[in-house]
């Protein structure tokens, strides 16, 4: 089943936010909440937890699994409004987010989608004017914490981006991988290998290796029974056609930037309606056929 309105998964974890931007609260007797989200969902996921019966006083933690703008764009204004919330990344994540040039980019995306969501005038009041972007711990790949009452262990991931790691929760046989695991969107699975491609093929062969019932996701919701235990599967294959469509491009037109706007072209027509903005899109696309012509090119 693919579960993409917010409500319970399973007796441990509920979807939060909007289809496009999902995060999820995990825990039993006090919460996690996992993936930092944009900034317009904040409104959001602040109604669901009245709707669900959440007690916030019990959210402990926000835990990031990598630091691009739309993973981490509501964090700043739910540590604001929860007492005590503590923010936490992989070591790199803290080191990307600490940066002021990525904090200011990353302040800014928000800035443009809570625009062109009506909700601009709230930039105050949902953190986003911050001097820094608050990151309070780090936990690392194989670590294994104990937080609520769940058992969370961590993955590296990297590959999608150099800071991203996974989390896999035995009690329930989940694992949430965030962009590093694939991103779906209608029948397909978009293989967003934008640091590194190789690494990303790596990390996806990684996750496979767990005993996974549910897979979730962080944009476009969860995948639960045999589309969850399918999913990863269906990730490795995609991006081997990914990485195909890659090699054959360049080493067709011998031109990054010739090669991305080919290939831009054609993700475009085939995801109508993705959330992301094409320039955005381009710069992805860009970053993994860099990668590729460095390959090819020796």
């Amino acid at each position: 089943m693919w579960i993409k309105e917010p409500g319970r998964i399973t007796d441990r974890i509920t979807l939060l936010g909007r289809e496009e931007s999902c995060v999820y609260l995990v825990g039993k007797d006090e919460y996690t909440i996992l993936g930092g989200g944009m900034a317009y969902i904040v409104p959001d996921i602040w109604e669901q937890l009245d709707r669900f019966g959440i007690d916030k006083s019990k959210i402990r933690r926000l835990l990031l699994l990598h630091s691009h703008f739309d993973h981490v764009g509501a964090a700043p204004a739910l540590k604001k409004l929860i007492p005590g919330l503590k923010v936490v990344s992989s070591p790199r994540g803290r080191e990307l987010l600490t940066n002021p040039k990525v904090a200011d980019s990353i302040r800014e995306l928000n800035m443009g989608l809570l625009s062109a969501n009506n909700l601009g005038e709230k930039a105050d009041e949902l953190g986003l004017n911050y001097d820094s972007f608050p990151v309070d711990d780090t936990v690392s790949g194989g670590d294994a914490v104990n937080w609520g009452g769940v058992t969370l262990q961590i993955i590296d991931a990297p590959g999608h981006s150099s800071c991203s790691i996974g989390v896999y929760m035995p009690e329930d046989k989940a694992l949430f991988a965030s962009d590093a695991g694939g991103i779906p969107f209608g029948d397909t699975i978009f293989a967003s290998g934008n640091s590194n491609f190789t690494k990303y093929q790596e990390s996806l062969e990684r996750f496979a290796s767990y005993d996974v019932e549910i897979h979730l996701a962080e944009h476009y919701g969860a995948f639960t029974g045999e589309e969850g235990r399918s999913f990863m599967k269906r990730s490795i294959e995609s991006a081997n056609r990914t990485r195909k469509h890659l090699e054959e491009s360049y080493a067709r037109t011998g031109d990054v930037k010739e090669s991305t706007a080919e290939l831009t072209e054609l993700i475009m027509e085939e995801a109508k309606g993705y959330f992301l903005p094409r320039p955005v899109m381009e710069m992805v696309v860009e970053q993994m056929v860099r990668h590729i012509a460095k390959v090819m090119d020796g």
